[in-house]
């Protein structure tokens, strides 16, 4: 009768100990309270480089409408005071070049591609006025191109558009509804391609240092975001059910269940 207890309490330490080990896996940014209870310095370093394909939305305001007329074209909103808004569903964007460049009214090209909207505001702005083409402009940049995908193992799967410059990898996450609870938060991977170059960053999710220090913990244009499924989990568009990980599981629990009993039974 001892033996058969002692078989029982083992093996609910098992099952206890395997579920613990699962949940402990799903949650996110383990130990974060303790680390950061004290505060710690955020380095602001989400700033968007303009890129080549990016769409650039320009906004030029002036108290003078006469000097303002060179620049009106479909390719420019947010003009100044007193304009008409209303064909604004109309305008497009200006598009960089493969090589960097925009075509902008009376300057010609003018290079975009690796600098800041607000550098390129300043460099536009400066120009009119030390050109004397309007002397009171205010310029505004805007990357309306901003999008990040999120494949694999999440609640929506997809391309998001945004048009702010600050979206972090956990808001991109969230956007796309959340990771699905089959999904490994260990390694998430993450793709940029910027300045002819393809990089990867893997992130573990379950660890603040690795997600907030990470070089893609703030996201840029036409990032990948990619969540890799439990092994256990159903191959959509497969005929049957491949819970690869649940029998290896089974199969282990199973193998020490049957040494246990051997060695009581002896």
């Amino acid at each position: 009768m001892h033996k058969f207890t002692l078989l029982a309490s083992l093996l609910l330490i098992m099952v206890l100990g395997s579920s613990c080990g699962s949940n402990k896996s799903m949650i996110y940014l383990q130990g974060a309270d303790e680390l950061y209870k004290n505060g710690a310095d955020l380095e602001n370093n989400y700033t968007l480089n303009i890129q080549p394909d990016d769409q650039l939305a320009i906004y030029i305001s002036s108290q003078d409408e006469e000097l303002m007329k060179p620049f009106i074209n479909l390719k420019m909103i947010g003009l100044q005071t007193g304009m008409t808004n209303s064909a604004s569903s109309s305008y497009t964007y200006f598009v960089v070049s493969k090589d960097g460049y925009i075509d902008f009214p009376i300057f010609g090209r003018v290079k975009a591609a690796g600098l800041t909207v607000n550098k390129l505001s300043e460099q536009l702005q400066n120009r009119m006025i030390s050109e004397g083409l309007i002397k009171d402009a205010k310029v505004t940049t805007k990357i309306m191109s901003f999008k990040v995908t999120v494949l694999g193992d999440v609640k929506n799967p997809g391309t998001q558009s945004y048009t702010g410059e600050r979206l972090t990898l956990l808001e991109a996450i969230g956007r796309a509804g959340d990771l699905n609870s089959s999904a490994i938060r260990k390694k998430v991977l993450v793709i940029r391609e910027e300045d002819g170059k393809r990089q990867t960053f893997k992130v573990d999710l379950t660890q603040p240092e690795s997600v907030f220090n990470s070089p893609a913990y703030y996201m840029h244009q036409n990032d990948i975001i990619y969540v890799e499924s439990n092994k256990s989990v159903k191959v959509k568009g497969s005929s049957g059910y491949l819970y690869l990980g649940l029998t290896g599981t089974l199969l282990g629990l199973g193998t020490s269940i049957a040494s246990l009993i051997i060695a009581l039974t002896k």
